[in-house]
């Protein structure tokens, strides 16, 4: 057993999370940022999670592994918004990493996609729950200081997503480091900086919202367009039109809640960022790995591209977007 991990147990124990027998850690498939374990402790089944410092993606990207305190101040304070949108936090641990409550009988909302079970009101649900949060926190001074995590953020969004591919390209280069500027600057609400359907339980109440190491004082248009863009991206892949239409109810619920600034100034902001995100996720450092076919990517790469030089609101880039190539 390695220092790490005896440091996981001990902080178990401590917290009263693990009795003094054999802990077992079993692994649970997790992202590309992070360990994840099962342990079945005295009050029932847990879930550890530990950041990872060099993520497991072919390039070279490393982030801070500060990024697990981060985390649970986001799930901490989602929970007071809406106590059904994020599981409980029981304790931090060594190593930046937590333990949260295991949520039994709740699918993965990607898997329910892949599986052809698309719900646009399960979307709406997603929608409300993203902007219940932003609504919450909104032009909040204590929010804002509880989040210094721009340096975060910044490693694990900005420079993979939009700098990456602005380095590689010249005739996007000045359109996406625009964005990233703004993005980087802009401080109007707690973002969760990962909102993806793999992030995302079906709960009994509603979506479960997980993993938000990438939480962050700053723009909400951010988590509308990084969800919109994932459901878009499944639409190519798996030729499913109401992949689209889930897409459509989760920026239609979101816009509906929105009460601190104009609604179309946001809808543009987040329509520039998913032009951007689609085309990261075939041109950036964290490529879609589900996105292999060249045909495919040429589909997403094609739009992402018009949509950066000639940008338009997410519910209208929505509304155009084509699943295959005419």
């Amino acid at each position: 057993m390695d220092t790490a991990t005896a440091d996981i147990i001990a902080g178990l124990r401590a917290a009263g999370l693990a009795g003094e027998g054999e802990v077992v850690l079993e692994p649970l498939t997790g992202g590309v940022s992070c360990d994840v374990w099962r342990v079945d402790g005295p009050a029932g089944p847990i879930v550890i999670k530990r950041p990872l410092e060099q993520l497991r993606v072919a390039a070279e990207w490393h982030a801070p592994v500060e990024r697990g305190a981060s985390e649970v101040r986001w799930l901490r304070r989602a929970r007071g918004v809406d106590p059904h949108l994020v599981p409980e936090v029981l304790a931090e641990l060594p190593g930046h990493g937590f333990a949260m409550r295991f949520l039994p009988d709740c699918p993965v909302w990607k898997d329910e996609l892949i599986a052809g079970r698309v719900d646009p009101a399960f979307a709406a649900a997603v929608g409300r729950g993203i902007v219940a949060v932003h609504a919450a926190t909104a032009n909040s001074a204590a929010d804002r200081d509880a989040f210094p995590t721009d340096a975060m953020f910044r490693a694990l969004r900005v420079d993979p997503f939009l700098l990456f591919v602005a380095q590689k390209d010249a005739e996007l280069a000045s359109a996406l480091y625009a964005l990233a500027d703004d993005l980087s600057s802009r401080k109007v609400a707690l973002v969760h900086g990962d909102v993806s359907p793999k992030n995302i339980l079906v709960g009994a109440d509603g979506p479960v919202f997980l993993d938000a190491e990438c939480a962050v004082y700053g723009d909400p248009a951010f988590d509308l367009a990084f969800c919109t863009t994932h459901l878009l991206l499944k639409a190519v892949w798996l030729g499913h039109e109401r992949l689209g239409e889930a897409a459509a109810a989760l920026v239609e619920a979101y816009r509906a809640g929105i009460d601190w600034e104009d609604a179309d100034e946001l809808l543009l902001r987040a329509g520039k960022l998913t032009a951007a995100l689609l085309l990261a996720r075939v041109e950036g450092k964290s490529p879609a790995p589900y996105l292999t076919d060249p045909h495919h990517k040429q589909i997403v790469r094609d739009q992402a591209r018009a949509l950066l030089l000639a940008p338009a609101p997410i519910d209208a880039l929505v509304a155009n977007w084509k699943r295959t190539k005419e």
